[in-house]
């Protein structure tokens, strides 16, 4: 539950919305037990009345259908604006994750997998929703209606009141109560399989083409089978505990019925109240424990609810791996990159850089070469300040990368990777993510750069051309061009490039590295290749092996 309270800031903030949806319920519920409680009056009244008395049909019946009315359009309005308020409320709960979470990226706990990483960002706060749709608004609206409804019977029926508000407490409140903490184990277990199922899907479709080749396919459905089954059974578990939370809310409802039932006849004998008030109250009773049995068939969804909040909590109150310093030195106007003397390991495994000593002059363009695990991607890691070494230090025109701001050094130098991915987006927006401010210029500037531009003006749309997804609307090298556009956009004066001609064939890559030479021209470049690099293309090139220069 703790956990759970940690968001409260972001339920306050959608407050006016979810406060109507909880008067909305309200009104629903209470319109219900009025249109029952009225219902059975006007039946029983009518039915008693003699052929001689005259019988005034039309106030009962209008409210009747007056109650109906409100009750339907109290139920679309409670749905509308719950689900609406709900929905924002998701919306802000994503938006203070990746808040939270892009800070600790790359995340210090390099034992969570992607597979559960997505499921926390995905399934784990949409049930965070159950939290008021299915808990909170239908409690607080019960234990309102209970309270006016015990009232009532105080005034019309005392000798009932006393024990239809211990029954009706004892559904509302005590029993959800014990059904939250005696679900809570099971509650978390569904959580938990449901993760390893997800994790399970995706690493399947990911390495399916590695378990066909190994045929090892059948172990790895056999496994899945294996978490579903487990998945299925902690659901199982939990919707017994459910299934026996609402036998004794109907136990409890038939008990009060009885009570009220009861007492009602002795003040009827006894001439303190008519017949068909009794029938109205007895079906109004009825109508109130609706809102009871509605708590105990949602509420345990509330146990995984709190199960996903501690799951989210966990991965937004995760240390930070690279923290920014308390007082950081400006970005230096010198460009120079050095490394002197560094060592990196990842999670103290065997180190992937050793005593690494580069310089790197402000304009020049290195290329780093070297066989696949030589460390040469790592060494743009450092550089990004994506984690920091073990020993030795990078600098910056002679200061120390950790005495930057990260946003400075990011918005001084800019990376293209071989995974740099096209968004299903318009050109214009793809490019944008290089720098917020751009115009129009700029932009053509980018994709002239990158001998991409005479395409672009090619196309109906131009810069508002909609690229799909991953970019399948465009060829490879067409989107590693736009990507490489994306880069130039930033105006940052060093550029990180990580395998840029990567799937591209030889004529491609060729001509991927001519448009290289020109578009970079008077910034520096970090070139991380396999590809044979054209003469004139680099001014010097670095050879890795084993995580040492080779000199």
């Amino acid at each position: 539950m703790k956990a759970l309270l940690k968001f409260r800031p972001l339920f306050a903030n959608r407050a006016k919305g979810l406060l109507l949806a909880l008067a909305l319920s309200l009104v629903t519920l209470a319109a219900g037990v009025a249109l029952l409680g009225t219902s059975g009056w006007f039946i029983t009244a009518a039915a008693l009345t003699t052929l001689g008395v005259s019988f005034n049909l039309f106030v009962p019946s209008s409210l009747v259908r007056g109650f109906s009315f409100i009750r339907i359009l109290a139920r679309y309005g409670e749905k509308l604006v719950g689900h609406d308020a709900t929905l924002r409320l998701l919306a802000d709960i994503r938006g203070w994750l990746f808040g939270r979470l892009f800070p600790r990226i790359p995340l210090a706990d390099r034992s969570l997998r992607h597979g559960d990483l997505v499921s926390r960002l995905t399934a784990d706060v949409d049930a965070l929703d159950t939290a008021f749709l299915v808990a909170i608004g239908p409690i607080a609206a019960a234990v309102v209606v209970g309270t006016v409804m015990t009232a009532v019977l105080a005034w019309l029926i005392p000798g009932a009141a006393l024990v239809y508000g211990l029954c009706f407490a004892l559904a509302a409140l005590a029993v959800p109560a014990l059904l939250v903490v005696s679900s809570r184990r099971a509650g978390t277990e569904v959580v938990q399989r449901a993760a390893a199922t997800r994790m399970a899907v995706l690493d399947g479709i990911d390495g399916h083409a590695d378990l066909v080749a190994f045929g090892i396919l059948g172990t790895t459905q056999a496994d899945f089978a294996d978490k579903a089954g487990a998945l299925a059974a902690a659901r199982g578990r939990l919707a017994s505990y459910a299934t026996a939370a609402s036998g004794s809310v109907q136990l409890l409802s038939g008990l009060a019925l009885v009570s009220v039932l009861w007492a009602g006849l002795l003040a009827f004998d006894a001439g303190a109240i008519d017949g068909p008030v009794m029938i109205g109250l007895l079906l109004a009773v009825l109508g109130s424990f609706e809102a009871t049995g509605a708590i105990v068939r949602s509420v345990a969804k509330l146990s995984t609810a709190m199960a996903a909040a501690e799951r989210l909590s966990e991965v937004a109150e995760a240390p930070i791996a690279i923290a920014d310093p308390a007082r950081p030195m400006a970005l230096p106007e010198d460009g120079a990159i050095a490394f002197a003397d560094v060592t990196f390991c990842y999670g103290g495994n065997a180190p992937v850089l050793r005593d690494i000593d580069l310089a790197i002059a402000p304009g020049q363009r290195l290329a780093i070469t070297g066989p696949s695990g030589s460390g040469k991607s790592s060494l743009l890691k450092l550089l990004l300040r994506l984690a920091d070494p073990q020993s030795g230090r990078v600098t910056l025109g002679g200061v120390p990368l950790t005495a930057l701001r990260q946003a400075d050094l990011h918005a001084h130098i800019a990376l293209l990777s071989q995974d740099s991915p096209v968004f299903n987006d318009s050109i214009r927006n793809n490019l944008l993510i290089g720098r917020a401010d751009a115009d129009d210029v700029a932009l053509w500037a980018a994709l002239d750069a990158a001998q991409i531009g005479a395409f672009v003006r090619s196309l109906p749309r131009g810069l508002d051309t909609v690229l799909g997804e991953m970019g399948r609307t465009v060829s490879t090298g067409q989107s590693r061009r736009l990507c490489l556009a994306r880069t130039l956009v930033s105006n940052a004066p060093v550029l990180l490039l990580d395998e840029p001609t990567n799937g591209l064939d030889r004529a491609a890559e060729l001509a991927f590295f001519e448009t290289l030479k020109t578009a970079t021209a008077g910034r520096t470049v970090v070139l991380v290749t396999h590809a044979e690099i054209p003469e004139g293309t680099v001014d010097a090139v670095v050879e890795l092996r084993n995580g040492a220069v080779v000199r």
